[in-house]
């Protein structure tokens, strides 16, 4: 079968046209990345309940989250019942990580939603990490002793568009990180491979600290580079070699984020658009996260499964030749549970570990919990279920902390312009006593102590021309290192008032320029545009134009244009088109008061 080829000089109309088609055809998967709060999610609201049966709460992770819904309210559906008792399952979604840092620091329920009973992250490493600091924090055991049961299994795997793994010798040559480092090294990158219409090798990868799949494949990109598949103690962190290695991966990272759906996403409206080869190379994700893709369902959403387009290119599953590390998706009830709800909790999991609901997690190819495959692991969907790997175990909870903290020093570096709206809309109630704004700086300034001090920021801000000015936008601190930014940007976000009206389109397309201008290849370029309205400038109201101008697909240096909806006004699907066309992300906080999470969700892309 032969896919398309990148062309630079083709006529415009033709991928005009069939960009916006990609638009359209994933203008639902992008209401759901808008609309699942960065992966923070929240409960489950339609799912039935009983009367006089106890709630357990199950924090699940996010790839798994709609199948454990649909367990739950088959379980309240059949009206299950044990020792003469009941239990209504109440399934949130929730990262892995986000929900490690909810549990640590004592669980938040107006922040973090219901306290749970059960958690179910991806892999045991975020348990092991939990332990390891409650433990430094003197909090005692939340997470009993012993062996874990687990609900289903998914290996790692790099997914690349097929004819670029073909052209690395998929499916009948071993491939890994090894051949990875390579491409990324060579200066010709897919030319040595005879295809320099591809360009460098492009990396995908989610944010250790939140994703289960980026916390895997840096641990996963550090054995590689010890050439060991087991006893990765604190020694190699600290190796040049070692380091050196993983900095290269990290260099060809189009971007960070908190979940792979933004990353599966994008690929399939590059797809639709004509460009699966354009966007990524590879990107880590868990194995029956490629079945997902190439079955049109990026999301992993069971009630989507087969209503939506294949891709033109599909993608398929590299099991690194050097080993790989497993979701063993354990399921954790908590010490502070009460004896019912243990109870409740032991035969929810005995429900869940049943034949007909572990033939559900195959189906969309997970493995069972003792590892087997099913009917969704096939070549035709992108996998290769023979396929032999070695399984990485995790290493020990210190090693774990230390590779996240020298990851933190190894990351791709950030060139970020923030664009704050300041519209008199922002002076509005946002629900707890405070107005709009003052969440927003309060927010602003927080998201700057999750950047690095050589990560390069600046800030402009924006309504509609006040005061005589020649622009709607200013710009208020020029992009620059953080470590020397750091007090202008504090003293100006401190200094912020709300007046005029919103000139989005505008502002938009001169950010993306200003910063196209300043582009750094060796840094991830972007702008994040947090508004709390709808476009009211009628000097610039074309948003078809819009779209064409911050589309990256043929942009050596892409800036990509992530936006948060800020509050109830704002045009939601306005900002997910801008955001798709950039090959970016946007993110929902149309309830204010959640602001701070969506920013550190947004940040985690850098």
């Amino acid at each position: 079968m032969s896919y398309p080829a990148p062309n630079r000089r083709r006529n415009p109309l033709p991928i005009i046209i069939a960009a916006v088609i990609g638009v359209l055809a994933i203008c639902g998967v992008y209401f759901f990345l808008a609309n699942r709060g960065g992966d923070d999610g929240g409960t489950q609201a339609d799912t039935p309940r009983r009367e006089g049966c106890v709630t357990l709460n199950v924090t699940a992770s996010s790839e798994k989250a709609a199948l454990m819904t649909e367990f739950a309210k088959a379980y309240i559906k059949s009206d299950r019942r044990f020792d003469g008792k009941c239990a209504d399952p109440v399934v949130q979604t929730k990262a892995s990580g986000a929900a490690l840092d909810a549990l640590a620091a004592g669980w938040d329920t107006k922040k973090d939603g219901p306290q749970p009973t059960v958690w179910t992250p991806a892999a045991s490493s975020w348990v092991s990490l939990l332990k390891q600091r409650l433990a430094s924090g003197d909090k005692g055991g939340l997470v009993p002793d012993g062996k874990l049961p687990m609900i289903a299994q998914s290996p790692l795997v790099l997914a690349m568009p097929k004819p670029m793994a073909e052209a690395l010798g998929w499916p009948d040559k071993a491939i890994g990180w090894g051949d990875v480092f390579g491409l990324i090294n060579d200066p010709n990158g897919w030319g040595s491979k005879g295809h320099p219409e591809w360009g460098k090798f492009r990396l995908g990868k989610t944010n250790p600290h939140f994703s289960t799949s980026g916390l895997n494949a840096t641990v996963g990109a550090y054995f590689a580079a010890t050439g060991r598949s087991t006893d990765l103690v604190d020694k190699d962190l600290a190796d040049p070699k070692v380091l050196q290695y993983v900095k290269s991966v990290e260099s060809s990272v189009v971007h960070y984020g908190d979940t792979t759906l933004t990353f599966l996403s994008n690929q399939l409206a590059a797809d639709q658009g004509g460009r699966g080869l354009n966007y990524v190379s590879a990107v880590a994700v868990e194995e029956k996260s490629v079945y997902d893709y190439n079955t049109g369902n990026p999301t992993g959403d069971p009630a989507l499964a087969g209503k939506g387009t294949k891709p033109r290119v599909p993608l398929v599953a590299i099991y690194p030749k050097e080993g790989t590390l497993v979701s063993d998706h354990p399921y954790v009830v908590l010490s502070n549970a009460s004896d019912e709800q243990k109870a409740a909790a032991a035969d929810f999991l005995a429900y869940v570990r049943d034949g007909a609901q572990q033939k559900r997690f195959t189906d969309l190819a997970f493995r069972t919990y003792e590892g087997k495959v099913g009917a969704g692991a096939t070549k035709d969907n992108g996998l290769l279920p023979d396929a032999k790997y070695t399984v990485i175990d995790p290493p020990s909870p210190q090693v774990l902390e230390k590779a996240l903290t020298t990851w933190d020093a190894q990351r791709k570096r950030a060139k970020v312009l923030l664009v704050l709206d300041v519209s008199g809309s922002m002076n509005n109630d946002a629900g707890n006593g405070q107005t709009r704004m003052q969440l927003a700086k309060q927010a602003a300034l927080q998201s700057l102590t999750l950047l690095a001090p050589d990560d390069e920021v600046g800030l402009w801000t924006f309504s509609t021309e006040v005061d005589g000015a020649s622009t709607p936008y200013t710009e208020q601190v020029p992009v620059a290192g953080l470590a020397g930014n750091k007090a202008k940007l504090e003293q100006v976000i401190n200094s912020l008032s709300a007046e005029g009206g919103t000139a989005l389109y505008a502002t938009t397309r001169a950010a993306q320029r200003k910063m196209a201008e300043l582009s750094d290849p060796s840094r991830i370029n972007a702008v994040v545009v947090l508004t709390d309205g709808k476009n009211e400038y009628p000097k610039d109201s074309d948003l078809d134009a819009l779209v064409r101008d911050v589309d990256t697909s043929d942009k050596e240096i892409p800036v990509r244009v992530f936006t948060i909806a800020y509050g109830g006004q704002a045009d939601l699907g306005v900002l997910q088109k801008i955001s798709s066309a950039s090959r970016a992300a946007a993110y929902d906080a149309s309830d204010p008061t959640t602001i701070n999470n969506v920013l550190v969700n947004v940040l985690s892309n850098f």
